[in-house]
């Protein structure tokens, strides 16, 4: 899929010494990589991309996956994608146990970097107590009641909006409703809403389960937003049309290309019988790579997955299986030539003791 977010990964992969071919439903020219056109519905078309390859980046919408996997799977080869959405990844897991290759969903921003961003500050606790990870990616210069601009796939996000969200709530393992749970969060003297929408945890809930009290993930945004999500879904009844409401919210708030990703993680626990609390907070902008401006949502989704396929590639992750984000070590993705794009504003960590 060459997409704005395809078209870098392509990019990234190709100067980090691959040899790569682009895929998409409409000829691309101009690219500095090869590209084919394919109808990615069709298994044969898949067979045909596959052969003679090592693997497979999908950055197709979410529901057009699993095919995807299913075929790499079954042909050998390395799979990788962004998706966010639980029924795909659990399906790939099933999948995996039989793999002879890596199969690496949820290699994107949430779920993937701020998993492992959270698996890096709780593993310098000897008790964890809380695990918050929340991430928003939004216009710089928000204007109207939505305060949004939709920098990322319109149907990912309402199936985010619209899904129940895995959790641990009093050490149980728990499923709770979208658009819950609001809480505000200030980052750079910026007001933002948090609220819970599906898939940001991956299977975090799966590793930690037993480990910690509490453990949730929730989608940052302006305040108000979420209010005016609810109107749109509940009142006027948008929730039983996804792809209507998609179009919609895209024809409504198109996207911009002065973005910013804030990345907010949160660990509580006990280190040495004090109780403390480790913060990872950041807001990242657009950035220059290889000589054009990105946005902010699509180089840190393009590197993150572009890490992680440098990784399988060195012998730093399993060459076979299911591979979990929070099982991928920080400061080797930071030394990655493609993590290394998230260290442009540095890697302090806050610890502050809790009272």
């Amino acid at each position: 899929g060459l997409g704005k977010v395809g078209t870098l990964v392509a990019s990234l992969l190709q100067h980090s010494g691959f040899e790569v071919t682009g895929v998409d439903a409409v000829a691309r020219k101009k690219l500095s990589f090869k590209t084919q056109k394919a109808d990615v519905t069709k298994k044969a078309d898949l067979k045909k991309l596959f052969k003679n390859q090592d693997a497979v980046v999908s950055c197709l919408p979410y529901n057009l996956n699993l095919s995807v996997a299913k075929t790499a799977h079954d042909m050998g080869v390395h799979y990788f994608d962004l998706t966010e959405d639980v029924p795909t990844t659990q399906a790939i897991i099933k999948m995996s146990k039989t793999s002879s290759t890596v199969m690496a969903p949820q290699c994107g921003l949430a779920p993937g970097f701020i998993g492992i961003v959270g698996a890096a500050l709780a593993g310098g606790f000897s008790k964890i107590r809380n695990i918050r990870l929340r991430v928003g990616a939004l216009p710089q210069h928000p204007t109207g009641i939505l305060g949004y601009a939709f920098n990322w796939s319109p149907q990912g996000v309402i199936n985010e909006y619209l899904n129940d969200c895995e959790v641990i709530q009093d050490k149980k393992h728990k499923w709770i409703s979208p658009l819950s749970r609001l809480e505000t969060i200030y980052i750079d003297g910026i007001k933002l809403e948090a609220f819970t929408t599906s898939g940001g945890l991956g299977t975090m809930c799966e590793t930690y389960k037993g480990k910690v009290e509490q453990l949730n993930y929730k989608t940052m945004r302006y305040p108000g937003h979420v209010r005016a999500i609810k109107f749109l879904l509940d009142e006027l009844l948008l929730r039983e049309d996804p792809e209507l409401s998609a179009n919609i919210l895209i024809n409504a708030k198109p996207p911009v290309n002065d973005d910013v990703v804030y990345v907010h993680a949160s660990v509580e626990g006990w280190k040495k019988d004090r109780l403390l609390r480790d913060e990872f907070v950041r807001a990242y902008r657009p950035q220059e790579i290889e000589g054009q401006m990105w946005r902010a949502i699509s180089w840190t989704t393009a590197a993150s997955i572009c890490a992680v396929v440098e990784m399988v590639s060195d012998g730093a992750l399993p060459a076979k299986g299911f591979i979990k984000q929070e099982d991928i070590p920080l400061e080797s993705f930071l030394k990655t030539r493609n993590g290394s794009y998230y260290n442009e504003t540095g890697l302090d960590v806050n610890e502050r003791e809790v009272a």
